[in-house]
């Protein structure tokens, strides 16, 4: 008998309302650029997205770019909500794209996206997904879900003192409301972090792809590396040293960067924009960049997402034991924690390493053939029936 999701999952469309699609425009045209200033000029984005950035981008975004397209992509895949009972946050609503196999043996797989990016970043490998696989040979269940308090899932702070704990027991409690007793969790970013409470307390997740690593002792540049490592843990010091101040504005002050951040759509462009930007191997494209601000905006979904921060830099910080569950790493190499292997294969009973070339942060969403062929040879040697 092939698969169907439960009743539970309700089949979702996204459908930004034409008052607030129109308001959103109103409030985009009033909203003034800051004047031009010596380090607004610094074409090489030390300071941040430069004035001419800023002013051409939002000149697209108001005359070029296209939502309602982008919302049609979007709903091109099979989008669903659940509703998920939790003690610690009331009823909260997930919502996930899911791509669901007919083969009894299907490998289930959560791929788990961080800030500032959304579930979009896994939509080009979904759709490498849809080239390749029909529903009848496709050997994965693929669930790619809003986290928790993230643009169009419910949850986080708003129901209470929210941990990066609490998002793993609802992502958790989805796969087991899918009818998953065992599956794979894949993450970077917040995903990551996710991704190891999911393998270190909960005996259904039986693996765990990552393509980021956080550590106490960041490795450090040294003779031993590769070019390729060296240039990656260069990058990433520099990055620590100067590149952090936005996660101490969401550790320490959430209330005055959500409040700044929920009035104008132009400023929220211009934090997540910087990140997308800087974060990544090579630019994104307009539209991928706009999207996900989009999404932020429509949902309201800044002040509820940035809630790790807090956890991350306090003394309540997550601990990770050693991984000793089936663990992978893909390495790439403008990543803000690269896994160096030296390093990763003390973390964790790793079974697959692999090491690219090019790739950031956004690892699915800049290289999602990679991601999607590591994936599949992870779960080759980390699956166990």
């Amino acid at each position: 008998m092939s698969y169907s999701p439960p009743n539970s999952a309700k089949p979702f469309t996204l459908a930004i309302s034409d008052k607030d699609y129109s308001e959103f425009k109103q409030l985009l045209q009033l909203s003034k650029i800051g004047p031009v200033t010596w380090e607004s000029q610094q074409e090489d984005r030390r300071y941040g997205v430069t004035h001419k950035w800023v002013t051409e981008t939002k000149n697209y975004w108001l005359n070029q770019y296209d939502w309602r397209a982008q919302e049609k992509h979007i709903n091109s895949f099979p989008n669903y909500t659940m509703s998920i009972k939790d003690g610690v946050g009331g009823d909260i609503t997930v919502h996930f794209v899911g791509i669901f196999s007919k083969k009894k043996d299907a490998v289930p797989i959560v791929f788990m996206h961080g800030w500032p990016g959304s579930f979009i970043e896994f939509l080009p490998m979904c759709d490498l997904i849809r080239e390749k696989y029909s529903a009848d040979n496709l050997p994965y269940h693929i669930v790619v879900p809003s986290l928790p308090g993230y643009t169009l899932s419910s949850g986080g702070p708003p129901h209470s003192d929210w941990r990066m704990q609490d998002s793993a027991r609802v992502i958790n409690q989805v796969m087991q409301n899918l009818g998953f007793s065992k599956y794979i969790a894949q993450g970077g970013d917040v995903g990551s972090f996710l991704g190891r409470v999911l393998a270190q307390e909960y005996d259904s997740c039986v693996g765990v792809h990552l393509n980021m690593m956080s550590m106490k002792q960041p490795p450090e540049p040294n003779d031993s590396m590769s070019p390729l490592e060296r240039g990656a843990t260069e990058r990433a010091a520099k990055w620590r040293q100067r590149g952090t101040a936005y996660a101490q504005e969401h550790a320490t002050r959430p209330n005055t960067i959500g409040f700044a951040l929920s009035s104008s759509p132009l400023a929220l462009m211009a934090w997540i924009g910087e990140k997308l930007l800087e974060w990544s191997d090579s630019d994104p494209s307009l539209d991928t960049i706009l999207t996900n601000v989009s999404l932020y905006w429509f949902t309201q979904g800044f002040p509820r997402s940035i809630y790790p921060y807090r956890e991350l830099f306090s003394t309540s910080r997550p601990e990770f034991s050693y991984l000793t569950k089936p663990f992978g790493f893909s390495f790439f190499p403008h990543e803000l924690m690269p896994g160096i292997k030296s390093a990763v294969e003390k973390e964790g009973n790793l079974v697959f390493y692999k090491q690219h070339e090019k790739g950031g942060h956004f690892a699915a969403l800049e290289r999602p053939k990679e991601i999607l062929q590591d994936v599949e040879e992870f779960v080759k040697v980390a699956w166990k029936v």
